[in-house]
């Protein structure tokens, strides 16, 4: 395994670098500002689309995407970029069109969509001209397990109807989402994991009705367009609308959460990297009890620790990239569980020594390290909460014994 980087990705990293510096950062309290004077909070603040003109004339475009459609990078790639974003992670995902949903949803539609529907909704999702969300998660049932989904996709002649109810529908709030990709069961008495099924509902369909905006630890969220209850009432869409085939929609969400699972990690780091850089600075100019917080020991204790746990998830992330780009999702399955147990949690720990040495200004507004917080212990639930994912690393460590 050889995790140095190649010269594309040393130059990508230079001039994201180098777009961070210029734009990214300087855009942080500008964008805080634009939100804070909105008169709606699910609108993206128009800085949003300045830094993704720029991103894009600098060609620092869908970087996450590999293939025809996108930068064409491997996963190995495009870790280290990842991490960059996640420095700041409401406004650098969104810049270079890297920000979730719409990175899981245009992979969908690129290795499952059909080319009419590539042609309306993928490539104006490239173009960074709409928004989409992604309808999996459930209020009634335990979402962890996408089997227990009961939203239900009929066949009624030529239509698909749809009807149930959805919440924390990530991208909903968004006035520029147009389209929906939607889970749902299509035959319940099908075998377990042949029930469910996607679908394309675009949002003005009679009889979508996103209800209110869901807030996580008190944020909106609205950065990456808002978390929703949404309720499907009798939705018809046409045949052909429907992704793959009936009864492919479990080994499609499988197929876009491996993915998004790395793609939070990665930026997940990013995300630690800041805090321990905000950590030492305050640390040093900061004086309790007559002297430097940085010559408190415990302090010294909280950044030597961040130190190796940061490297070694990097290097735990690093090698999930390579496998996934070497032997496929499939091969690094166990790698892409353990990187989802072990990251977010070790982040939000991170983030939370920083936010003590800030004291008061930690939880402040004044700082990210609040919404960075919000942002690592929301993942130990996104894409599977860590339970889930130790129950079934344990279970395939334990299936060798058996």
């Amino acid at each position: 395994m050889d995790f140095g980087f190649d010269a594309r990705t040393e130059e990508l990293r230079q001039r994201l670098g180098a777009f961070m510096d210029e734009h990214v950062y300087p855009a942080e309290p500008v964008f805080a500002e634009q939100r804070e004077n909105a008169g709606d909070p699910w609108s993206p603040p128009p800085v949003v689309e300045e830094l993704k003109a720029q991103a894009r004339r600098q060609g620092l475009w869908n970087l996450f995407l590999p293939g025809e459609y996108g930068a064409g990078l491997t996963n190995l790639q495009y870790a280290p970029l990842a991490e960059i974003t996640g420095r700041s992670p409401h406004l650098a995902p969104p810049a270079l069109n890297c920000a979730a949903p719409d990175t899981g949803n245009m992979e969908v539609l690129s290795e499952f969509g059909s080319e009419p529907q590539r042609k309306q909704w993928l490539e104006p999702l490239l173009a960074g001209e709409i928004r989409s969300a992604f309808a999996m998660t459930e209020p009634d049932v335990a979402s962890s397990d996408a089997a227990n989904i009961e939203t239900r996709i009929e066949r009624v002649g030529d239509e698909y109807v749809i009807n149930g109810r959805k919440w924390y529908i990530s991208g909903a709030m968004n006035p520029n989402c147009r389209i929906f990709i939607v889970m749902g069961k299509t035959d319940p008495s099908a075998e377990h994991h042949r029930q469910q099924s996607m679908i394309l509902v675009p949002r003005d369909t009679p009889g979508l009705d996103v209800r209110r905006g869901m807030r996580v630890f008190g944020f909106d969220d609205g950065d990456h367009g808002g978390h929703a209850e949404v309720v499907f009432e009798d939705v018809r869409v046409p045949v052909e609308n429907l992704i793959g085939e009936e009864g492919g929609g479990f080994a499609i969400a499988q197929a876009r959460l491996g993915p998004g699972r790395i793609h939070h990690c990665m930026r997940l780091i990013g995300m630690a990297e800041r805090a321990v850089e905000l950590m030492c600075q305050r640390a040093v100019s900061r004086t309790a009890f007559g002297k430097p917080l940085a010559a408190q020991g415990v302090v010294q204790e909280w950044i030597a620790e961040a130190r190796v746990e940061i490297e070694q998830l990097r290097l735990l992330v690093l090698k999930t990239a390579w496998l996934m780009d070497t032997v496929g999702n499939r091969g690094a399955h166990t790698e892409i569980q353990a990187i989802k147990i072990a990251t977010p949690s070790a982040v939000q720990r991170i983030v939370d020594r920083a936010i003590q040495v800030h004291g008061a200004g930690g939880v402040s507004q004044d700082f990210p390290l609040a919404g960075l917080w919000s942002a690592a212990r929301s993942l130990r639930l996104a894409d599977g909460p860590d339970e889930v994912h130790k129950r079934s690393l344990a279970r395939r460590e334990l299936k060798k014994y058996r």
